[in-house]
């Protein structure tokens, strides 16, 4: 870790946050985190329990009224200078997010762009908030129908986009009006503890967003959800934590987005044009080592296209370079923790010995840091436990198909449907495959869907709700109807 990293680390609070002040747990308990690529223990902050969450929530709960009543322009230009900040600051925050989560630089600074844009996009929504005047149809009454904000609102974010999870949710709750609780992911909190003191800086008033970070998150998010002040719980997580939070959130009826997981199918069809797939491919498969839900995670290809396709992508991934994500010219950084990569390994060994074969890769990388190189399989097993889950690494797991139905069914085989992917130069078929895939979003010879401007989400098992686009400010609001009789 450089001088000017630890700097900026040392500048950062404590991991509490409440009523514009920084706090030590009320356990005087603490927990540190780790750089994945060196092992090197880079903070030490204050982990959250129950007690900090009831101070947290109450906070919330006390400063909604108020908030809510700030004016949507005032709220526009603190997400206006937020987003200034954050540009500003890019290659701080991107050297941040690669010491406590591992991705290349060069990744680092394209992620405080895209999470930027959620501060400028919600801006610009929050003067925009929609309502509805009308008479009745029966001619007896006025209907006035208004947007309020739902009120207090559990965030928890996930690790892997350690800026871009922060923004795509604090930003649409500021631009509706609602306070805000908030749990940052244990493995890399550091990049949201900097945006706590960014937003500050803004001209976010003190207790609008408190923030408790935990190694125990359990306790703390039920606390939240059971308190009876909380109204809304926006979570980006695994599919099985998502379950029992909307178990939890039933029990007081709260508002819920949920983000979960994705098994994305990534289709080449016969028609496909190589080098688009494959520059497709190649975004959808190693953007973040890997570590994505909206990463493909199968690759179906048609099978007079296998051969071509299959050496042209290991081509492009056997030329990546692995390391610190720190040093220039990486391509690949470290998987976030020893887990995941224990979890790539046993999920490639199982594709092997269900008769895959491995083009290039195969084996992690020995030695300090949890490196695990790229990897192109072939002939993978559709019983393959691979095909099932998500590898949340830089495993590219191929697939023949011999007719586009077959690709559909093949796609649609799976609980979970966030995105897919459909590489074709026929638009008509293009769209025919998109519109008959059960997936809440679709890459049309692209391997990038995000964008802020867009409604981002799955269906099935893969989540509720959408975050960014038009929609996005509407999962923070409730509608209100006034009926007022004619005179």
């Amino acid at each position: 870790m450089t001088r000017a990293v630890a700097d900026i680390i040392a500048g950062l609070g404590t991991g509490i946050y409440r009523d514009g002040r920084w706090h030590a747990a009320s356990s005087g308990d603490t927990f540190t985190v780790e750089n994945p690529a060196t092992g090197e223990t880079i903070a030490t902050l204050s982990d959250g329990g129950p007690d900090d969450a009831s101070a947290a929530i109450a906070a919330a709960a006390t400063n909604q009224r108020d908030w809510a009543a700030v004016p949507s322009r005032t709220r526009s230009e603190i997400l206006r200078r937020a987003y200034e900040l954050v540009i500003e600051r890019t290659d701080e925050l991107a050297a941040l997010m690669t010491a406590e989560m591992g991705k290349p630089l060069a990744e680092a600074r394209g992620e405080v762009s895209y999470a930027a844009e959620f501060f400028r996009w919600f801006s610009e929504e929050a003067v925009r908030v929609r309502g509805d005047a009308r008479r009745s149809p029966d001619g007896k009454s006025r209907f006035f129908v208004t947007s309020e904000p739902v009120g207090p609102s559990i965030l928890i974010t996930p690790w892997n986009f350690p800026l871009a999870m922060v923004s795509r949710k604090i930003g649409p709750a500021i631009a509706a009006g609602c306070t805000m609780v908030y749990k940052p992911a244990e493995l890399t909190p550091l990049t949201s503890l900097y945006v706590v003191d960014l937003l500050a800086e803004a001209g976010l008033p003190d207790g609008v967003l408190s923030v408790v970070c935990t190694t125990s998150p359990g306790p703390v998010v039920s606390t939240w959800i059971d308190s009876g002040q909380a109204r809304k719980l926006s979570f980006t997580g695994s599919t099985q934590v998502g379950k029992l939070l909307l178990e939890q959130c039933a029990r007081g009826v709260l508002r819920t987005s949920m983000e979960l997981g994705g098994n994305a199918p990534f289709i080449v069809c016969a028609d496909a044009d190589l080098d688009t797939a494959v520059d497709a491919a190649m975004v959808a498969k190693t953007r973040n080592m890997g570590q994505a839900c909206t990463a493909a995670n199968r690759i179906l290809v048609h099978r007079s296209r296998i051969d071509e396709f299959a050496a042209a992508l290991t081509e492009r991934m056997s030329a990546l370079s692995v390391g610190d994500g720190a040093v220039a010219g990486t391509d690949i950084g470290p998987l976030v923790e020893a887990k995941a990569l224990d979890k790539v390994e046993r999920l490639v060994g199982d594709a092997v010995a269900r008769g895959a074969k491995v083009i290039c890769g195969g084996e992690r990388i020995e030695g300090i840091g949890h490196f695990y190189p790229p990897t192109v399989l072939a002939d993978v097993d559709p019983a393959a436990e691979m095909m099932r889950t998500e590898v949340f690494g830089p495993v590219a797991a191929i697939v023949p198909f011999d007719t586009d139905d077959e690709a559909v069914a093949v796609a649609n085989d799976t609980e979970f449907g966030l995105v897919a992917y459909v590489m074709t130069e026929s638009a008509d078929r293009g769209f025919a495959i998109a519109e008959r895939l059960e997936s809440g979003m679709v890459g049309f010879n692209t391997g990038l869907v995000s964008s802020p401007a867009a409604p981002f989400g799955g269906v099935k098992e893969s989540g509720l709700g959408r975050e960014g686009g038009l929609t996005g400010i509407d999962e923070f609001l409730e509608t209100k109807y006034v009926a007022m009789p004619v005179r």
